[in-house]
């Protein structure tokens, strides 16, 4: 059976089509669109016009995709920035209308629960805990976990997107800006350094954009080849925060140069690396391990409890 799902997130829309077979889930093809659906309008608890229509291209632009391969089921999610907008279901009836295609707003708690499935798809876990982050541009996910427990979730609409319209407002980032997003917080993720301190997780691991970014540039720096058919990359932690410093430093242009640097992610990933500095002042770890997999392969393996094979990619 040939299978689609779509990730309707605050800054990218990602389809991801599979077929399933000899109890395999085969990539088929893969897409996705910087959509941008926060900007201009999720602080304001809306979704701005030009936002809505970049999303309604976008959703056409799959669906004739999904026509073309011949897709036998789909299943599509929102997050933070549907789900937050007053307007936010008016967009997905609209798609729904111009498309066909069905879209459910989840909660963050099932979001959390999506994202660690995916990650426990692509990463090898034991029994010692894992703290997973999910740097969104509406919300941020945090889960503690291991091979087979889920110890603590929590969604919070704290995302890059936000974060970028509250404390990012020169560029580069002044040093007093930097401290007042640290301040601000300290309180607004009190409940996990709570957890942090209760569960003692060993490991942090990273998925998304703003991870697939900081593993790519350490990759150019040091000439290491992509290896497509790994789920997982471990950054050394030093490595992050001499990058980390670098984003600092840097304007837009200058960011855009860093080799390995993805335009799409160049505004929002000095807030979002911000926030990882501000995670790792709580962990003891080496390593940030970068997941590939996250909400989209969650959707998949949530249904199907296989493991997804990347071994016959076609896109």
């Amino acid at each position: 059976m040939r299978k689609a799902v779509i990730d309707l997130g605050t800054n990218t829309f990602h389809l991801f089509i599979v077929d399933t077979s000899n109890d395999q889930l085969k990539t088929v093809y893969r897409e996705k669109i910087a959509v941008k659906l926060g900007q201009n309008g999720i602080s304001k608890g809306r979704i701005a016009a030009d936002a809505q229509k970049r999303a309604l291209h976008a959703l056409n632009c799959f669906k004739d995709i999904i026509d073309q391969f011949e897709v036998e089921s789909v299943k599509g999610v929102a997050t933070s920035a549907m789900r937050s907008a007053k307007n936010g279901r008016e967009l997905v009836q609209q798609i729904k209308d111009q498309t066909g295609i069905e879209i459910e707003i989840i909660n963050g708690d099932r979001e959390a629960e999506l994202i660690f499935e995916g990650v426990r798809a692509g990463i090898p876990m034991s029994e010692e805990k894992y703290l997973t982050v999910d740097i969104g541009g509406g919300s941020v996910e945090f889960v503690i976990g291991n091979n087979t427990d889920i110890f603590w979730k929590r969604s919070f609409e704290i995302g890059a997107q936000r974060l970028l319209d509250k404390f990012h407002r020169k560029d580069p980032m002044p040093a007093d800006s930097v401290q007042e997003m640290f301040d601000w917080l300290k309180p607004e993720l009190k409940e996990l350094i709570t957890a942090i301190n209760q569960f003692n997780p060993t490991r942090l691991i990273g998925c998304s954009g703003t991870f697939d970014t900081l593993a790519k540039i350490y990759r150019e720096a040091h000439q290491i080849e992509t290896d497509l058919q790994k789920t997982f990359f471990q950054l050394p932690v030093k490595a992050y925060r001499d990058t980390h410093r670098e984003l600092l430093i840097k304007d837009r242009e200058a960011r855009l140069a860093i080799p390995g640097m993805v335009s799409m992610r160049v505004d929002m990933i000095v807030v979002a690396s911000i926030l990882i500095s501000f995670v790792l002042e709580h962990l003891e770890v080496k390593e940030l391990t970068c997941c590939r997999y996250a909400l989209k392969e969650g959707l998949l393996f949530s249904d199907e409890h296989k493991p997804i094979s990347e071994l016959s990619t076609e896109s």
